[in-house]
């Protein structure tokens, strides 16, 4: 690495003689490739704007529009019907340009118009397509003949080969529902959860809120949806995530989680040297745009703007509200261990460092037997804590000297990286092994995570691994995406898909690169203060992480029901088991069919979930009257989900309505009461093979375990679950210790008896295991 050379490329003495220059012939080579692949990178981002500028045509078939125009013009055919002769006559006359220079000129200047008339024809055309959502409707298994025709035309329009945001530009606007439809929406997904009195009374308010105050807001919401790219995201991510003046940890950061059962190397410094090697080779297909863009069905592009600040990402704290720090480049990585922050390159020459140079370095930083530095060991508890605290003191501790250029080395690392002390991972036998593994992710100590991070990549002394990610920059299946990739290229041994480059003895000498700061003084009083705040919210976390192996999406499937939405209304049977209530539930789907779309919420609560609920509570119920109602609730919440996804949900609709209301001034008591409601039942499923880089089925070891996130509500649970191949499910389930209302593990019983339940309907016994 660099620093393993002189850090000069030449030094000079004064001598009685004169000055003496000795000129470094290594470290001036260092700098000529580092030079020499800062231009390689900028020339790669201006081709890779080019081929997406002008997608779904390429350059070559610019050459062939002109070269087919020149040659009718040969053959004495005017494809042009005179436009090029009428080019011609406002060309400059110059003595430079004969006649048939300035009618090649012209037929050049006719064909680039008709080329980019086509792109955009195309474009327009592709945009139109793709605003078409019936095929999301019709029956599992069936198509009309009207959507194959929609699939034929786009195929053929939307070209071969994509780069990763070459569909940008085609998707089109998130629609603005109408204030009647997402009203009446409100309406019928509460009303299972309020008593008749309460009812009329929400009425009331909805429908003097649908007459007099929505049509003004509407009005604006409408005008900001033609002029911005998308009408709500801009506004999640500024009131939901950045405005926040409380603790990030927990309760907005979420976790990632290694595979179950493998642990591709139980060295520590080896593992994190494969792991940041596979990132770092992600972040370069990610730069150059090699990433193919994720396709529903194969055919239906989804946006990928969320990717672009995947890396060299900070979230800065503010006064008011936070921004986020966005570099282009970075090629130093951020690293923790003991109490001791270090700054560790990425590159020499211009390449980036192999496996084994990376685990050198790890392994250095592992034998560091230096201590922390006064104050060093509990720095990052800033990042857990409130963030008012965080911004004065960054403002006035960090804001010069060592401590600035220090802190400036974490903020611009490509991520952070904690080699953690303890060992975590799934152990047959022990039920809470996975349960400390997730508050280990969630929360760490407190003070060995940057939580400011776009991301933080934990590394465990058994070789296991994790990722704490920030939610601002991104949502959940983002962060997905990086790590399937990862753990996919680690399905085959790294150094072995390497080949020789993965071989033979490191090339580099490193130093230590440990960073310096200057004893912060008074500073040391925010960062206790920033760490009980988080140490107290950290120990009231309760989670429980369990895998339902009883059957899978396999036998769900068999049952011709969505395992989504199996799961959802097993969850509701759950959490009526454990209260004997209902409560307002959130699952969390993707609007990414639309341009810069986020997430909409699905109120998996419905009328039809309710009333299965309650007929499995009546034993006068019989079974194929229950199964009845439950394939009706299954419906219901596919419909309320495909709803949701193209674009007709309720809450931020509801959300984007109450932000103009502010900036206008207008109290509505509708959307103050909506907006308060809590939410006790979160839940989100975490996606599966968004790359196909290995075959599931044929590698069952390679199963990942998923993720999870902390509690909405103080008296309410947080439940994430991956449908991990044809016979697991894992199930990730938050709360919190303070509250006598909830109890993990309780639920999480409930869940499982909930499943089997549910099963038993369709004639299954409740030990049976798909086949």
């Amino acid at each position: 690495m660099a620093e393993a050379h002189q850090a000069v490329a030449f030094q000079f003495t004064v001598t009685p003689e004169g000055v003496d220059v000795q000129l470094s012939r290594e470290a001036l080579k260092q700098i000529y490739l580092s030079g020499v692949a800062s231009w390689k990178k900028r020339f790669a981002r201006i081709k890779n704007s080019i081929l997406t500028g002008v997608y779904p045509a390429t350059p070559s078939s610019w050459l062939v529009v002109v070269m087919a125009t020149v040659s009718s013009m040969y053959c004495r055919i005017d494809l042009s019907m005179g436009l090029i002769c009428h080019i011609r006559r406002y060309l400059p006359s110059c003595h430079y340009l004969s006649f048939q220079h300035q009618t090649l000129l012209s037929a050049v200047l006719f064909s680039t118009g008709v080329w980019f008339s086509g792109i955009l024809l195309c474009r327009q055309s592709l945009k139109l397509l793709l605003s078409y959502h019936g095929w999301m409707f019709e029956p599992h298994g069936k198509m009309s003949w009207s959507t194959r025709v929609w699939v034929a035309l786009v195929k053929m329009i939307s070209g071969r080969n994509p780069m990763l945001y070459s569909f940008q530009t085609s998707l089109p606007k998130l629609p603005v529902p109408s204030v009647e439809a997402t009203i009446r929406r409100y309406l019928e997904s509460v009303h299972p959860l309020l008593k008749d009195e309460k009812y009329r009374k929400m009425e009331v308010l909805a429908q003097a809120f649908q007459q007099h105050t929505a049509p003004r807001l509407q009005k604006y919401l409408v005008l900001k949806s033609w002029w911005a790219t998308n009408y709500v995201s801009d506004w999640w991510e500024e009131y939901v995530y950045l405005r926040g003046r409380g603790p990030i940890m927990v309760n907005s950061n979420y976790y990632i989680m290694d595979f179950l059962y493998v642990t591709p190397s139980p060295l520590q410094a080896a593992r994190a040297g494969n792991i940041v090697h596979s990132i770092l080779l992600y972040r370069r297909k990610l730069d150059r745009e090699e990433i193919p863009p994720v396709m529903a069905l194969g055919i239906v592009p989804m946006c990928s703007f969320q990717m672009e600040r995947m890396f060299n990402t900070t979230r800065i704290p503010g006064m008011e509200s936070d921004t986020l720090q966005h570099l282009l480049d970075s090629k130093h990585l951020a690293v923790y261990h003991k109490g001791r922050f270090y700054k560790l390159w990425l590159y020499q020459g211009g390449k980036l460092l192999k496996p084994r140079d990376l685990e050198l370095q790890f392994q250095r930083i592992l034998d560091d037997p230096s201590p922390p530095q006064p104050g060093e060991e509990k720095l990052a508890a800033l990042t857990a804590g409130e963030r008012v605290p965080w911004a004065k003191a960054r403002a006035r501790f960090f804001s010069q000297g060592k401590n600035k250029v220090s802190l400036d080395a974490i903020e611009r690392a490509a991520f952070f990286l904690a080699l953690d002390e303890e060992a975590h991972g799934y152990k047959r036998g022990r039920e809470d092994s996975m349960d400390s593994y997730a508050k280990s992710l969630l929360h760490g100590r407190c003070y060995d995570r940057w939580f400011d991070k776009s991301f933080t990549l934990v590394v465990y002394k058994n070789g296991k691994v994790g990722t704490n990610a920030e939610h601002t920059w991104a949502d959940a299946p983002i962060m997905g995406h990086l790590w399937e990739f990862v753990v996919a290229q680690e399905s085959v041994p790294l150094e072995q898909a390497l080949g020789e480059e993965g071989k033979g003895k490191p090339n580099v000498n490193p130093k230590m690169p440990k960073l310096q700061w200057r004893d912060p003084g008074e500073c040391r009083k925010v960062i206790d203060s920033s760490y009980r705040v988080a140490k107290a919210l950290a120990d009231d976390v309760d989670f429980h992480c369990f895998q339902f192996s009883n059957f899978g999406k396999g036998l769900i499937k068999r049952f011709k029901i969505s395992p989504d939405a199996f799961i959802q209304i097993s969850l509701q049977l759950a959490r009526f088991q454990d209260k004997g209530s209902f409560c307002l539930t959130y699952e969390a789907s993707m609007t990414r069919l639309f341009r810069e779309g986020r997430t909409e919420t699905v109120r998996s609560c419905t009328r039809e979930s309710t009333a299965f609920v309650r007929s499995m509570m009546d034993p006068a119920q019989g079974q194929l009257e229950r199964l009845q109602l439950f394939q009706v609730a299954a419906e219901k919440h596919q419909q309320m989900y495909r709803l949701a996804m193209t674009g007709a949900g309720i809450d931020r609709h509801l959300f984007c309505l109450y932000v103009v209301s502010k900036y206008l001034g207008v109290e509505s008591p509708f959307l103050a009461q909506v907006l308060a409601e809590p939410w006790r039942l979160s839940t989100s499923q975490t996606p599966q093979q968004q790359i196909k880089m290995f075959d599931m089925e044929k590698n069952q070891d390679l199963v990942s375990s998923g993720g999870g996130f902390g509690p909405v509500a103080d008296d309410g649970y947080g439940v994430s679950y991956i449908i991990a191949g044809e016979n697991l499910i894992t199930f990730h389930i938050s709360s919190k210790f303070s509250s006598p209302e909830t109890d993990s593990r309780r639920f999480g019983r409930n869940i499982r008896q909930a499943m089997l339940d549910i099963a038993d309907l369709f004639n299954v016994p409740a030990n049976k295991v798909a086949n």
